[in-house]
């Protein structure tokens, strides 16, 4: 389950929708969801989460089980010090139930807004990565020429699970260079063996290597009817399609679509879907999960609430 908190103009206020995260982390948790998932992203028009790290503790004081990831954590915006201080502290709350995407981020208005040069951002990811390995040891270091310690130490060995994010050859040379795992944003061809050829290059061990699978969504509604569910959760659908499509430019992402119109979105069948549960059970055999994102675009929680009583008296039911 995915949640971005995005709040425009026109569908529910801020507060209702955090309230919903919540409680949908928790029923997530009941309902067997494999991970909560956050994002971030600043200086956005409709208040898209600029704080994961804070939802993902008060998402945990909701839970005790479920996993739950920031992807992505943009790094370079931060002070990486303080970032890490942080990470330790809800490593050791979550005992280590929270694990991370390490992102570049793409935006300029981002990186004017914290001070950052955007063409730095790759040697301030590098540099920050590094600070995270010297932190989460609780020795002593030196970073920008002062004497820094962060504790308490992680709960896990080494620090919280930290994967790196990207969609480009140079993203993947970038995780295997720093023994991560890496969790590419589109699936493109040539990023696994990139990887792998970069890990036996500078000596590390391959980690994980996710690559969207190629035909899979990245937002599903269900809905009895279909009609009706694309009226009810185009809308919201749309908005969070052209907000990043703005912001990719010619970038490619597994979510990222081109469509201007409702209609259009529907027709692509590609990151966005309404599915009937018939279709989603079909779906989850063939992809083996489904990615639920219920308040996208600032969906009204009653109406994502429908869609997930879906999912739990009609979907899991069947899968069983």
């Amino acid at each position: 389950m995915r949640f971005d908190m995005r709040a425009p103009d026109g569908g529910a206020p801020a507060d209702a929708l955090y309230a919903a995260a919540l409680d949908m982390a928790a029923w997530g948790e009941e309902h067997g969801a494999l991970a909560l998932v956050l994002s971030e992203h600043h200086a956005s028009s409709d208040g898209y989460l600029p704080s994961p790290i804070v939802l993902a503790a008060a998402m945990a004081g909701r839970t005790t089980t479920v996993p739950i990831t920031v992807a992505a954590l943009l790094v370079p915006l931060h002070d990486p010090v303080r970032l890490a201080e942080d990470m330790a502290v809800l490593d050791v709350v979550t005992r280590g139930r929270v694990s991370y995407v390490a992102g570049l981020g793409y935006r300029p208005e981002e990186y004017a807004m914290f001070g950052q040069q955007l063409s730095e951002r790759g040697r301030r990811m590098d540099d920050c990565l590094d600070v995270f390995r010297q932190a989460w040891s609780g020795e002593p270091f030196t970073y920008a020429g002062r004497i820094a310690r962060v504790t308490p130490r992680p709960f896990t060995p080494g620090g919280p699970m930290l994967m790196y994010g990207g969609g480009t050859a140079a993203a993947a040379q970038r995780a295997a260079r720093h023994g991560l795992s890496f969790f590419a944003q589109v699936a493109a061809p040539g990023l696994e063996s990139t990887y792998l050829e970069a890990c036996a290059e500078h000596g590390t061990t391959p980690g994980m290597c996710i690559i969207p699978a190629a035909g899979s969504a990245t937002t599903i509604f269900v809905a009895t009817d279909v009609d009706e569910g694309w009226d009810r959760y185009g809308p919201h659908m749309l908005h969070d399609a052209r907000m990043y499509a703005a912001w990719l430019g010619d970038a490619a992402a597994a979510s990222k679509s081109e469509a201007i119109t409702i209609d259009a979105l529907r027709a692509e069948a590609g990151a966005y879907r309404v599915l009937t549960p018939e279709q989603a059970v079909a779906y989850v055999r063939e992809f083996g999960m489904l990615a639920l994102h219920p308040l996208c675009g600032g969906c009204p929680p009653d109406d994502a609430w429908a869609s997930l009583e879906l999912v739990a008296t009609e979907v899991l039911p069947a899968l069983s």
